[in-house]
C-alpha cells in the first residue's frame, strides 16, 4: 500500500498544518494508506509525496493545497476509482 509523506519547516511552525492534512488523508483514504509520515525539515519546506512521487511543493504549487485538491490528488494515485463525494472534481 502507498506511503504518503508530508514534510513540512519546522522553522516556519507548520507542523499543525501537516498533521492536520495528515488527519484528513488518513481519515478519507483509511484502507488504502500503508502510512502517513510527518518529516521535519527547514527552509520553508513543505512538500507532499507519495511513494517519493511528489505531488505537491509549496514553492512550485503557489502556497498550501486546499483539502480538496490534495485528496483528488491522492486519490488518482491510490485509488483513481474511488469517488470522493462533495469534494470531487465536477465534470467540465
Amino acid at each position: 500500500m502507498p506511503r504518503i509523506a508530508i514534510e513540512y519547516c519546522t522553522q516556519c511552525r507548520w507542523l499543525l498544518r501537516a498533521s492536520w492534512m495528515a488527519q484528513e488523508l488518513l481519515t478519507t483514504f483509511a484502507t488504502d494508506l500503508s502510512e502517513v509520515a510527518l518529516v521535519p525539515g527547514e527552509g520553508g519546506i513543505f512538500r507532499i509525496t507519495v511513494d517519493g512521487e511528489q505531488i505537491w511543493e509549496r514553492k512550485a504549487d503557489g502556497g498550501f493545497p486546499d483539502i480538496a485538491v490534495l485528496k483528488q490528488r491522492v486519490r488518482d494515485r491510490v485509488a483513481p476509482d474511488r469517488s470522493l463525494g462533495h469534494s470531487d472534481k465536477q465534470a467540465d
